[in-house]
């Protein structure tokens, strides 16, 4: 797997890890949006908050396995938006305790979720996207590229 794969799926697995501990702080009783959004699903709002971070879970490694194991189009777009989830995340939880002044459901993996978030943002802006590399490839050099990990662009060797 490319060190993107890897960082993806410590970011899925940590949010998993996110997940229950709010889940345990019961998230939905002391926090307004989390109560709002969980009534939403169910009235019993445990409920509603196991099968929101459930989906969003099984959402993250739906994709982990397709769009970004497969260097689909569209695990760029999607990676970003982990990333954007996961940064608010990361900053949000902090500031919430700070402002409570005490501990808050989510604030001890938060910090995780966000250096997760932002060394994948690091990754995605420090090269072209994995998924085009692939796109721009010929056929003939995919061995070489899943071989690789697609980390390190390489030029095709019939286009010289």
């Amino acid at each position: 797997m490319s060190r993107f794969q890897v960082t993806f799926s410590a970011l899925v697995v940590a949010q998993a890890a996110h997940s229950i501990e709010e889940y345990f702080g019961r998230l939905w009783e002391s926090f307004p949006p989390a109560a709002f959004l969980t009534a939403l699903i169910s009235s019993d709002r445990a409920v509603g908050f196991l099968a929101i971070n459930c989906a969003l879970v099984a959402f993250g490694f739906w994709c982990l396995l397709w769009p970004v194991r497969r260097a689909w189009p569209s695990a760029t777009p999607l990676a970003w938006c982990w990333i954007v989830i996961e940064t608010i995340n990361g900053v949000g939880h902090p500031a919430w305790s700070l402002r409570q002044s005490a501990y808050t459901p989510g604030v001890l993996t938060a910090p995780l979720l966000l250096v997760l978030a932002l060394y994948l943002a690091v990754q995605l802006g420090r090269t072209s996207p994995p998924v085009s590399r692939r796109l721009t490839r010929s056929p003939s050099a995919e061995p070489e590229i899943i071989a690789r990990g697609g980390d390190t662009p390489r030029a095709d060797p019939r286009s010289t």
